[in-house]
């Protein structure tokens, strides 16, 4: 059954967790007032931004407020929610978390940042995380990437290869490298042979400027949808069909030689 994704590019008040919770219900209920989204796609850290260095006072406590609000939208509204990522302080420090929740509100998993981005001073500020992205929604098994894993295409793999169909990344990538955004994401769908499904934030914080240009992206590397660099929400739908026609036309899993590839 086809699955319709909605990809709410915010911008981000920085440093503001207040005040972002409050934008970002007011886009999920503009989204969810139209079409029946299955659904929604938030951006990476899109409670606080890139504040590092006052992570310790807003980050939100083992996650409880964020996952408070998903599971509310997701009752109120019937959608499953990739709830984007935040920082998320735990007893062993921050992390960068991804949140995933189904339809009934029910929390389905979280994954924490593998690979932490030194040219943005995470490793300063954030501990990097050791489980995998894999979950499970609608009978399907995704994986949940944040922004600088999708440099790393043998993480993807290890996702695909245990029977991933989507890839969902959730980003804050910055403009001048809107050009590695698009090309890693195209080649993730076409090695992977699956959707990739990116949602980035719009804007700038006082460091950066971001890309935007959130984009589902078909398991044959084709762009079905692509938002601008502004603020925006863009839909589109995946059908999980593809994926198993065009794995079954190119039989890159069956060809693999992993004995060689260590």
């Amino acid at each position: 059954m086809p699955l319709t994704i909605s990809i709410i590019q915010m911008d981000i008040a920085f440093g503001e967790p207040k005040k972002n919770f409050l934008i970002a219900e007011q886009k999920i209920n503009e989204t969810c007032s139209g079409e029946k989204i299955d659904i929604i796609v938030l951006p990476e850290l899109w409670t606080t931004g890139y504040d590092l260095t006052r992570l310790d006072e807003i980050a939100d406590k083992d996650a409880e407020n964020t996952i408070a609000f998903l599971k509310r939208m997701a009752i109120s509204y019937n959608v499953h929610l990739v709830g984007g990522s935040v920082a998320n302080k735990k007893k062993n420090g921050v992390f960068n978390t991804l949140i995933i929740v189904n339809n009934k509100g029910e929390l389905i998993h979280t994954y924490d940042k593998l690979h932490l981005f030194q040219l943005m001073d995470e490793h300063l500020y954030l501990q990097s995380g050791s489980a995998e992205g894999l979950f499970s929604l609608e009978d399907h098994l995704f994986a949940g990437m944040i922004c600088y894993d999708i440099r790393f295409p043998e993480w993807i793999r290890t996702h695909s290869t245990k029977g991933a169909e989507a890839i969902f990344v959730v980003a804050e990538w910055p403009l001048p490298r809107l050009a590695h955004w698009k090309s890693l994401l195209i080649a993730r769908a076409i090695e992977n042979q699956c959707y990739v499904i990116a949602c980035n934030r719009a804007g700038s914080d006082p460091n950066n400027i971001f890309a935007g240009h959130s984009m589902i992206i078909d398991p044959w590397g084709e762009i079905l949808v692509e938002a601008t660099q502004n603020t925006s929400t863009i839909c589109g739908t995946i059908d999980m069909q593809k994926v198993k026609e065009v794995r079954k036309m190119i039989p890159i899993f069956a060809d693999r030689k992993p004995e060689f590839y260590s």
